[in-house]
């Protein structure tokens, strides 16, 4: 037993010898923060547990498994229920499918997946819409003017989202056009939120000004979404407008499969030009952006972006990192894997901080603008040389699977809380 507990003294002084900040499980960056300029920290709890297994003296945990059958309602009511704290999506009985969006307005949430969850939308593009897109030259079709008025009495502006919201009309009866809801969570208004481990599955991406696969809206802040994986969102994967604020994504994967047709544009910041100025303060940190994704990643209008230890593989972008009007970023530590060729583009930014430490494969035409970008908490850099193999081991729905790790179990003995999002060997 004493050479037990030695061995274990052992590796705790070695596991913490080599950590860093940027290691630890637990919330980090502008979620953690109540001033975009000022050291003032936010103690972002969401429920009161965001790792699982939940210790047993957590008040208010509850458990879904999926019924096979639209679960909108069950999971909108069991959010609203302010006894339930922590919402455990238990995926061993299947997808939880979800007809449209669901609104969480309540704040001090943690939801948490287990199981491999997937929350999945109930209608999605097919084969024969696509094909009846294609007849008709949707893809060449102008995204910026020379609309029409639909059979339901709708004003469209723009001639590809017309044309495209008449055929799926034709084509499936639906004048009210359900399916342009068919997103997963909003987050409206609400404030310390944890989501993690989930992955959701859109419809496909296809221009008829629907729904994101997650959004944040109407000033919902300190929001933490950490290792979900986000696919096929039908307008985009996860945007954050409407004065939301103070919100970290880390450890999530971005990507589009051949269920999606046009509009692969995944994170928007700030929904115009006219956003209010003083919101929207994100970080995204050890991301990912795979497959399918073309522009967005992100996009922003307004508010403080830091970008730190992403990894861009997605060979088929028009415009990775696009910092535009009243927008501010610092970009350190990011990875732009061959292929990736039109890695970033401003458009009248306030100000742009390009770090020296960023690995481009492809040409090396970066900059910086205006005064130097500071943040107001602190943080670690990792090589950006070591962001391929840690994000790409680690990033996505990855946490709570098998048996626990070494550094969970000596959290465990130890009483501590925080484990490694990846392997310590």
């Amino acid at each position: 037993m004493k050479k037990q507990l030695l061995t274990l003294v052992a590796l705790v002084l070695s596991l913490a010898a080599r950590s860093t900040d940027y290691d630890l499980n637990k919330p980090f960056g502008f979620c953690t923060q109540a001033s975009r300029t000022e050291t003032r920290p936010y103690d972002i709890t969401g429920g009161g547990c965001y790792t699982y297994p939940v210790p047993e003296s957590t008040a208010g945990v509850v458990v879904l498994k999926s019924n096979g059958l639209d679960m909108k309602v069950t999971i909108e009511n069991t959010i609203k229920n302010g006894s339930n704290k922590v919402i455990i999506f238990d995926g061993s009985a299947g997808d939880f499918i979800v007809s449209s969006n669901i609104s969480i307005t309540a704040s001090n949430k943690t939801l948490l997946g287990i199981n491999n969850a997937r929350l999945c939308t109930k209608w999605h593009m097919t084969d024969e819409i696509k094909a009846a897109l294609d007849a008709a030259g949707v893809p060449r079709m102008s995204t910026s003017n020379g609309g029409g008025t639909l059979s339901n009495g709708s004003s469209v502006k723009e001639e590809a989202e017309y044309n495209t919201r008449r055929i799926i009309i034709e084509m499936t009866a639906d004048k009210n056009e359900s399916y342009r809801n068919s997103g997963i969570l909003s987050l409206k208004g609400c404030q310390n939120i944890i989501i993690r481990n989930i992955t959701f599955a859109g419809p496909g991406s296809v221009d008829v000004g629907g729904s994101d696969l997650i959004s944040a809206t109407n000033g919902a802040k300190n929001c933490w979404i950490d290792h979900c994986a986000f696919m096929d969102g039908m307008d985009g994967n996860f945007d954050i407008t409407q004065k939301s604020d103070f919100i970290t994504v880390s450890w999530c994967t971005f990507s589009y499969t051949d269920r999606s047709y046009m509009h692969q544009n995944t994170n928007l910041i700030g929904s115009s030009d006219n956003e209010t100025t003083g919101f929207l303060n994100t970080t995204y940190a050890f991301c990912w952006w795979g497959t399918g994704c073309k522009q967005r990643m992100p996009m922003a209008r307004v508010g403080k972006v830091h970008m730190l230890n992403n990894y861009f593989s997605c060979i088929t972008a028009s415009n990775c990192i696009n910092p535009r009007k009243n927008s501010e970023f610092l970009i350190e530590g990011n990875y732009f894997e061959k292929g990736v060729k039109n890695y970033y583009g401003q458009n009248d930014a306030t100000a742009v901080t390009w770090t020296n430490d960023n690995f481009v494969a492809e040409t090396k035409k970066h900059s910086s603008l205006g005064s130097t970008v500071t943040l107001p908490y602190e943080y670690s850099v990792a090589p950006s040389g070591d962001v391929p193999t840690i994000v790409k081991e680690n990033a996505g729905a990855t946490l709570f699977a098998g048996k626990p790790t070494d550094i969970q179990v000596i959290n465990k003995v130890s009483g501590g809380t925080d484990s490694l999002p990846f392997s310590t060997s």
